[in-house]
């Protein structure tokens, strides 16, 4: 018993601490280190400074620190371009009114459909301006735009997402097909796609959270909501008496982004050097800076991403020390051979989905998750298409609703908005769809085993 309380301990720590004091950054560390204290005892210090120099030479968070540096340049660049004004314009001009902004940016999301990564950022930093000046709440915008980011990253067969899974099952003679055939049992993705579609065009209800924030605009009050105790885990804001310049010169860069990202693969860095490279000649060629204003601003843009940076590096750390302490096989390693063949879709959509909401990996478990369902699974004689749509269904939900994954931080460094409040925008509608695709694996299971 007491070995379940430790290892359950820096998690409910976390939790905890994100809710009281509403500073992320604080509780990340607070939590981490309580975990490096509880996995390494009295070698703490030198157990600490291990697993700092192991997050710093995994290649996931390399991965992510090139991101954050590629997207705070590209972002800056286009600030103080004037790019990004003039894109704002040309916006509002195409979506005014509650409606259309918010189709935009999920039209947006799906052009940008090959990471989450790059279509959270890309989208709330494009699209917030519009939605304020029509009076939509910026809790909507960032609900939407990391929910739908998350959904079609699983959904849209040539995405990061799929092109790791199809990895991960061909270990177990299943292939790109059987992630195909499986699409259509995506239920959680594709029901939360829908229901967002129709949040937009205001055919659904809005409650909790979200219904709050549009009745504070209503009442004259800000499209974004400033929490006394929560700061900004990225410094960038709107540069004073900014200068507009052609939205072409945003969108260019935007386009060659995404172009770059489907020519090398599915690989993003490719994408941002070459839309930088694109920067450099719109800008320079059409003298809206000089070259050393170029890298000045790249560079500034750069360090602005620096607290979540840092963030993000105890959130890895703490995501291993879990791993470490067991975390991953007391939440989902109970599953045997005694859970009938029918409800394995339904056990691994609530034991994956709870998981990756405590862990906030979504790729890390997947590693985990795939090899203990499919052999169980295959054994079983259930349709593994099933499994496969439910593992996938857990991960978008997991990890859409957990305040401490990466999304959620590059959805809040985006749109302004505190990752806990997006959560707390998210949780009515997530659970709602959650309990519906429980009760859709659980049918599909008994009639289809």
């Amino acid at each position: 018993m007491a070995d379940i309380i430790l290892t359950l301990l820096p998690l409910t720590f976390l939790i905890a601490a994100a809710l009281i004091t509403k500073k992320m950054a604080e509780s990340m560390i607070a939590a981490s280190l309580l975990a490096m204290v509880i996995l390494y005892k009295g070698d703490f210090l030198s157990g600490t400074i291990d697993s700092l120099y192991n997050t710093l030479s995994n290649s996931s968070y390399q991965f992510v620190i090139f991101i954050l540096v590629g997207f705070g340049g590209m972002i800056k660049l286009l600030q103080e371009s004037g790019a990004l004004s003039g894109f704002n314009n040309l916006a509002s001009r195409l979506a005014s009114g509650p409606r259309r902004p918010l189709l935009l940016a999920m039209l947006m999301s799906i052009i940008m459909f090959v990471d989450e990564y790059l279509s959270v950022l890309a989208v709330t930093f494009a699209i917030k301006g519009t939605t304020d000046r029509n009076a939509i709440p910026r809790e909507h915008l960032a609900f939407q735009a990391n929910a739908v980011g998350c959904c079609l990253c699983v959904l849209v067969p040539f995405s990061s997402w799929v092109a790791f899974t199809v990895g991960l099952i061909s270990d177990f003679g299943l292939t790109f097909d059987d992630y195909i055939s499986s699409i259509p049992f995506m239920f959680y993705p594709v029901l939360m796609f829908v229901l967002l579609t129709l949040l937009a065009l205001g055919l659904f209800p809005k409650v909790g959270t979200l219904k709050e924030s549009y009745e504070r605009v209503q009442n004259g009050g800000p499209a974004l909501l400033s929490e006394e105790q929560t700061r900004s885990l990225v410094d960038i804001e709107m540069p004073d008496n900014t200068r507009t310049a052609s939205a072409f010169n945003a969108i260019i860069p935007i386009v060659t982004l995404v172009a770059g990202v489907l020519i090398f693969d599915n690989d993003l860095i490719h994408g941002i050097l070459l839309a930088v490279a694109a920067q450099f000649i719109l800008y320079i060629s059409q003298r809206l800076m000089s070259i050393s204003q170029f890298f000045q601003y790249f560079f500034e843009g750069a360090k602005s991403m620096t607290t979540l940076a840092i963030v993000i590096c105890f959130g890895f750390m703490l995501s291993n020390a879990n791993q470490q302490l067991g975390l991953f096989d007391l939440l989902i390693g109970s599953v045997g051979t005694s859970v009938p063949g029918w409800l394995l879709p339904a056990a691994a959509f609530i034991l994956v989905g709870f998981t990756t909401f405590a862990t906030g990996g979504c790729w890390v478990m997947q590693i985990i998750a795939i090899p203990i369902f499919i052999p169980l699974t295959l054994a079983a004689g259930v349709p593994v298409k099933l499994v496969i749509a439910a593992i996938m269904s857990a991960v978008t939900l997991g990890y859409s609703c957990c305040f401490y994954a990466d999304s959620v931080f590059m959805t809040s460094a985006g749109s302004g908005v505190s990752n806990m409040r997006i959560i707390k925008t998210a949780a009515p509608y997530a659970v709602g769809v959650a309990v519906l695709t429980l009760a859709g694996y659980l049918v599909a299971g008994f009639l289809m085993t």
